[in-house]
């Protein structure tokens, strides 16, 4: 009897050691998802866009005067023997703001999975994507977007 004892109080106490991910608080949040630009609302947004179709994904809804954005990458379905199919892709979302004579952008990603099976079960989750690599990369490209289009402006107004 001690022997299931031992075996239980230890698998219970390896339990609570896997390690968790650190949650964020909501300005780091925000230190990771938001950048300024010294230029207007206009270049950034056009430059927003432009991003996240070279990133392949599909703009759903966007609006200057609000300067919201949406847009889904393609769904990859994968099937899974002997449990059915799973559906994954990634939803983004930019608000872009005018403030002063800079215009800021709030990126946000966010992980969409849903699997369902022959049975008729589906399940779905949605993970917020915080890896800061991610939205740098993004941020990286609108600059060099917005470099482009004020290149090309300066160079059609000569």
């Amino acid at each position: 009897m001690n022997k299931i004892a031992l075996l239980v109080l230890i698998a219970m106490s390896l339990t609570g050691c896997a390690p968790k991910k650190p949650v964020k608080t909501p300005l780091e949040l925000q230190a990771i998802q938001s950048r300024e630009f010294s230029t207007d609302k206009k270049v950034v947004f056009q430059s927003t866009m432009s991003v996240f179709q070279d990133l392949g994904y599909v703009i759903q809804q966007a609006d200057l005067e609000t300067g919201f954005i949406t847009a889904k990458s393609p769904t990859q379905n994968d099937l899974i023997p002997f449990v059915g199919m799973k559906m994954t892709d990634t939803k983004g979302t930019a608000f872009v703001e005018q403030i002063g004579d800079k215009a800021k952008v709030r990126l946000n990603f966010v992980g969409s999975e849903e699997t369902s099976n022959s049975y008729g079960m589906k399940s779905s989750q949605d993970n917020p994507i915080d890896d800061p690599l991610i939205y740098q990369n993004a941020f990286t490209r609108i600059q060099e977007a917005i470099f482009v289009r004020t290149a090309n402006t300066a160079i059609n107004k000569k």
